[in-house]
């Protein structure tokens, strides 16, 4: 072999190549591919849900949210994909604070109005600026005519007590006039809301939801006129609603959720019943109910429970009934079936004659969840939802 004398040398003898730098092979996606990509799937998780994602909602959801807050963050990102912001979620308007003028204009869940209860812990920071209006802003009051709310506070911190209202969870679109909340513990109750703004979209395909002005009074004397989104918002991250009283809840449950009227007709009775069976197979089962249809008054109808294989063979208490109007019930029974059958209670029954039976109607799920379930079905909201026993709640 030739001696080499240079570097050059030994380049140019380099018969196969192997001092050659090649560029290297891109195996993954550019930056922009995956924020396109990301973005993408925000606004399918916002189609399907019909909300953006948020923070804390599940490792999937909380990622997303965490992606969108990142892209909001940052102009350039934004300004690149404004053009594929199928549901306004880059919309956002940030107002700039330079005074304490500014700070207290920005107030509009009235965090710094003479509250000591402090219904409202965060800053609401960003609005569309169609509701920028400085001189309309939600800030808390007293409640000039408080007298004629106190007793009423007072009797549901009565019913929470005893029983016979509950919590459950507040889901969005549930906000009704004339209903009972919680926010960090303080009670409240929404009185009206006065829709000015109805749901639209814009020229440029921007989705506009409807909105309008609340009166909502707060169980500490104050009174606000807070945006109905607003509440919506506060509720949906850190509230509960609070159910209508278990005793009377008929009249006020279809006033309140289903629009019921003297010219509809009634179809029958949803019951939730509680077994007294002293078995220990069945007494110690908690969170163990029946839910079942009747077309004459529940009373009626669990009269000859203890004979009775679909009751346990065991006397019953009444736990809660819901009057049902204008629907196929037995329809409207069979769907809460489904929905909670992954947790019915699989036990079998011998009736007085030595017979086997297996109830179909007992479930395991904490009264709340089948209020609201209840609740969602006739107000036709289930469509979606699913029950999780693991987690006892609905997702």
């Amino acid at each position: 072999m030739a001696a080499k004398m240079t570097l050059q040398d030994i380049f140019n003898d380099d018969a196969f190549g192997l001092l050659e730098v090649k560029a290297p092979i891109a195996t993954a996606r550019n930056a922009d591919e995956r924020l396109l990509t990301s973005f993408a799937e925000i606004n399918a998780f916002y189609k399907v849900n019909q909300r953006e994602p948020q923070l804390g909602g599940g490792i999937q959801e909380h990622g997303l949210a965490s992606r969108l807050v990142g892209i909001r963050s940052d102009v350039s990102k934004m300004e690149m994909l404004k053009q594929l912001d199928q549901f306004g979620l880059l919309n956002t308007t940030t107002k700039e604070i330079n005074s304490l003028d500014d700070i207290w204009e920005d107030d509009l869940l009235g965090l710094l109005s003479d509250d000591d209860m402090g219904l409202f812990d965060f800053n609401h920071v960003q609005r569309p600026d169609e509701r920028a209006s400085s001189d309309f802003v939600a800030r808390r009051k007293p409640c000039v005519d408080f007298n004629n709310y106190e007793s009423h506070f007072k009797a549901v911190h009565k019913d929470l007590k005893e029983g016979s209202r509950s919590f459950v969870e507040f889901k969005q679109g549930n906000l009704k006039e004339g209903a009972y909340y919680l926010h960090n513990g303080v009670l409240f109750y929404l009185e009206k809301i006065n829709i000015s703004q109805n749901e639209h979209y814009k020229s440029d395909g921007t989705r506009v939801r409807e909105d309008g002005r609340t009166r909502c009074i707060f169980e500490n004397g104050t009174e606000s006129n807070m945006l109905k989104r607003s509440v919506e918002k506060i509720l949906y991250a850190n509230g509960k609603a609070i159910t209508e009283r278990n005793d009377t809840s008929n009249d006020q449950f279809h006033q309140h959720f289903s629009g019921i009227t003297d010219q509809d007709q009634q179809a029958g009775y949803i019951y939730i019943l509680k077994s007294k069976s002293d078995k220990p197979e069945i007494r110690d089962i908690k969170h163990l109910y029946k839910i079942g249809f009747s077309t004459t008054t529940v009373e009626e109808r669990i009269k000859n429970a203890a004979q009775e294989p679909t009751y346990l063979m065991a006397d019953v208490r009444i736990v809660m009934t819901f009057n049902c109007f204008n629907m196929n019930t037995h329809k409207l029974e069979l769907l809460l079936h489904n929905f909670f059958g992954s947790s019915c209670l699989n036990v079998d029954v011998f009736d007085s004659f030595g017979n086997r039976h297996t109830p179909r109607e007992w479930f395991i799920a904490p009264l709340d969840i089948i209020e609201q379930a209840v609740q969602l079905i006739l107000s036709g909201e289930i469509v979606g939802c699913r029950y999780d026993g693991e987690r006892e709640e609905i997702v």
